[in-house]
């Protein structure tokens, strides 16, 4: 299994430097990762870096609370766009979802959807580590209706990250026709293989460098 197509090599840390992030996009160049992601002040430098190698710039949107207006999210996906990006891996509205608001939830993603307007590939991270089983499989089946094209496991900066459960069960509940990206705590080849394997079409990890040499 060649793992390196699956890989979206990031960088997401509040202390990122340009250093840092130059970095990383050499690392997916030399690997030819799936993308780059990384925070919004990013987008341009990366997409630059990336130019004519196949490698996608990702963006994170209302990251990594989900608790910004629709409104914002959507202006910071345009904004994304403009800057560069062709993926955008937006934060559902948590607290809106237990809160049961659905149909806010659904305009939320919408919201984002709308201002990609078929320019960038939309995943939502739902952030399974805060949810009941019974959310996850309400958010997405929003996800799925709202227009999204991959539902996202975890930021990887709340109280837990990714299992192979979890992407198991995202995956039955949206079928094959969206992605799943497994994200948070991916760290050895072993586990990204386990994900894969329960249903995940990517995978998001800052360790994918190590992953590549084993």
């Amino acid at each position: 299994m060649k793992i390196n197509g699956y890989i979206d090599h990031t960088i997401l840390k509040a202390n990122a430097t340009l250093e840092e992030v130059m970095n990383i996009c050499k690392e997916a160049k030399e690997y030819k990762f799936a993308s780059v992601c990384v925070n919004p002040y990013y987008a341009s430098v990366v997409k630059e870096q990336l130019k004519g190698t196949g490698v996608k710039t990702c963006v994170v949107v209302g990251f990594p609370l989900g608790a910004n207006t629709k409104e914002v999210k959507a202006f910071e996906t345009m904004d994304a766009i403009k800057n560069g990006a062709e993926e955008v891996d937006m934060v559902i509205n948590i607290g809106a979802l237990k809160d049961k608001r659905y149909d806010y939830i659904e305009e939320d993603i919408k919201a984002v959807v709308n201002a990609a307007q078929g320019k960038a590939c939309v995943k939502v991270i739902i952030e399974c580590c805060l949810l009941t089983e019974e959310e996850k499989i309400k958010v997405c089946e929003i996800s799925k209706n709202a227009g999204a094209n991959f539902v996202k496991t975890s930021t990887g900066f709340s109280t837990g990250g990714a299992t192979a459960e979890d992407v198991a069960l995202m995956r039955k509940v949206v079928g094959e026709e969206l992605g799943v990206k497994a994200s948070g705590g991916i760290r050895d080849l072993a586990t990204a293989k386990a994900m894969i394997a329960a249903g995940a079409s990517r995978i998001g990890a800052s360790a994918s460098v190590n992953m590549m040499q084993e």
